[in-house]
Formats: structure tokens, sequence, C-alpha cells
């Protein structure tokens, strides 16, 4: 059964019993980028180190929760530490204080910690998937999402950013991952090129590589091949009001259709609008959603009333 709660990550996921979910697909507030006006939320914090130590205690409940054979799939972004005149500023003539102004909705965080410098890109994704690794979890993979569509910066002295990290984390060593769930088909020249490589006439006929070759080409019947570490995959189109930073469905079918079975449970601890649940629903699985913004919840439950659900990729 579906269920969404609104409340602290943390404090929700301890109602759930152990074992309870097969996957989690999830992308948490990003720091230092956005004030979302709860006075419970991530991505205010102090100092990186902080957001890193309040994301790994979620986590730690995922963990819990997950399935023996359960994945996470974990979108996130980086940060950079900010030239003094955004966001990423300290405070004038304040130090150590809370970042968060409930009345203002207006937060600042600063522009100096130990070994970050000004403008210095931060490193964010890795500092929580070593942070997670350290925890127990298997980091598997970095999924790139190269965004073919990303939004121009402002910034005129580095490349333009594209591309965002999904990291995959399991529980155990052996865990459920279907390939054949999201295998791609094989290019026209890819396919020309296998016939050529088992063909008795290639130079390199009866070497170790050409029967490694004649065996992918049978596996694979010249249809498909295992998908790759790179998605390219636009920024999403689908819009609810004030919720800025949603990710695209295609971004995370994937995810969920190698991650779990149909009838399988999806857990998403920051529901946002609903991208999880909406996807989870289309394709034949429940989900847990949980959220601190209620009025994310109730737009994000009437965008998934609307899905109507599927059993097979199209």
């Amino acid at each position: 059964m579906s269920e969404l709660f609104c409340g602290d990550a943390v404090e929700v996921l301890k109602t759930l019993p152990p074992n309870s979910v097969n996957m989690c697909v999830t992308s948490p507030p990003y720091y230092g980028l956005r004030d979302y006006g709860e006075e419970k939320q991530i991505g205010v914090e102090q100092t990186p180190d902080e957001y890193i130590d309040r994301l790994v205690k979620v986590f730690d409940e995922v963990y819990r929760v997950l399935a023996k054979d359960g994945t996470l799939w974990l979108n996130i972004g980086d940060s950079y530490a900010g030239s003094g005149k955004g966001p990423m500023t300290l405070q004038k003539n304040t130090k150590n204080q809370c970042v968060f102004n409930s009345g203002s909705r207006i937060y600042e965080v600063p522009k100096k910690w130990d070994g970050i410098k000004p403008k210095d890109l931060i490193g964010i994704p890795w500092m929580l998937a070593f942070a997670l690794r350290s925890k127990g979890w298997y980091l598997r993979s970095d999924i790139i999402w190269h965004k073919k569509n990303c939004l121009p910066e402002s910034a005129k002295d580095r490349p333009t950013k594209c591309y965002e990290h999904i990291f995959l984390l399991a529980k155990s060593r052996n865990y459920y991952f279907d390939y054949r769930a999201i295998q791609e088909p094989i290019k026209e020249v890819t396919r020309e090129r296998y016939k050529r490589g088992v063909s008795d006439k290639n130079k390199y006929a009866g070497s170790q590589g050409i029967t490694r070759a004649r065996e992918n080409s049978l596996t694979l019947n010249n249809q498909f091949r295992r998908k790759r570490d790179v998605w390219e995959v636009s920024t999403n189109t689908y819009r609810m009001g004030e919720h800025f930073a949603m990710f695209p469905e295609k971004l995370i079918e994937p995810c969920i259709l190698a991650g779990s079975k149909i009838g399988g449970v999806v857990l998403d601890p920051f529901f946002g609008s609903g991208t999880t649940g909406a996807v989870a629903k289309r394709y034949g699985r429940e989900f847990i959603g949980i959220d601190l913004n209620a009025r994310y919840l109730e737009k994000a439950k009437v965008r998934i009333d609307g899905i109507i659900p599927q059993t097979e990729v199209v």
C-alpha cells in the first residue's frame, strides 16, 4: 500500500519496520542552494561536514528499512563555496550562528571553511558517497546525468556545468538488479561491427578476443546492450508551482525498473514533487514518500492520482 508522510525524514523512517522496502531512489536538497522555508530542512547547515552528517543519519535509517538485497539510487549535485557575492556568504557581523531565519526565509552560509577557499568546488557528491561507503554501503556505480538542456551560468572563468551524479549503492554484496529491464537498443553501426568481429575471415579469427566477441553477439542477439553509466536526459518539463528542483521522470525510470520488481516498494525520503511516486505507480510499484513540506505532498498526491498504471516499458 502506497503511503505519504509529512515530517522529518529520520523521525518518520524510524517508524518503519526493518527490511520493509525494496529500493530507495531520492534526491536530497543540495547544499546551500535553496531555502524551502522549513525549520528542519537540510541544505542550510553552517559547514559541508554538518550537511553530510545530517544526510548520513537519514541514510542510516534508509539502510535499516531496506531489504537485504535492496539498493539506493542517490541523485546529488555539487556546490561552489562562492565568491562572496551570493548566498554562500557569511552574514555580516555574525559567527557560528544558525543559518536559517524562519521569519524572513533568508539564509546565508559561510564562504570560508577549513581547506575550502572562496570559489572552490566543494566536492559534495563524493564526500557523501565516501561517507556512506564507510557506513557499510556498497558503492557500485557513479552514473552521470548529462543534462542535454542545462541552464546557462553567469560564471565566465570555468565551463558551464551540465551534469550531476546518481550513485548506485547496495545494502549487501549481492543485491537485486534487473539489467534486462534497462537494456539499450544497439545502433546499426554497432551491429555491423559485431558481424565483422565474428566473421571467420577476420584476421583475429580464432583468437580469445574474437571468441568473446562471438559470445557477446550471441548473448545480445544483435539487438541490445547493457545500459551505460552516462544518461542523457533533459531537465524536467513538469512544473509544480513553488517547487524548483524536480528530477525528471525519464531519469529515474531506469532506477526503478532495474531496482525493483512489479509490486515492490519504492522509498523516497525527500519526496518533493512526487516524481518517484509517479514513476513507481506507472510501472506497477508501491511507494513510500516523506517530505517536510505539506504543500508539496498535497500537490504531489494530485499529480500521482492522475497517473495511469502500466506494466510494460514503452
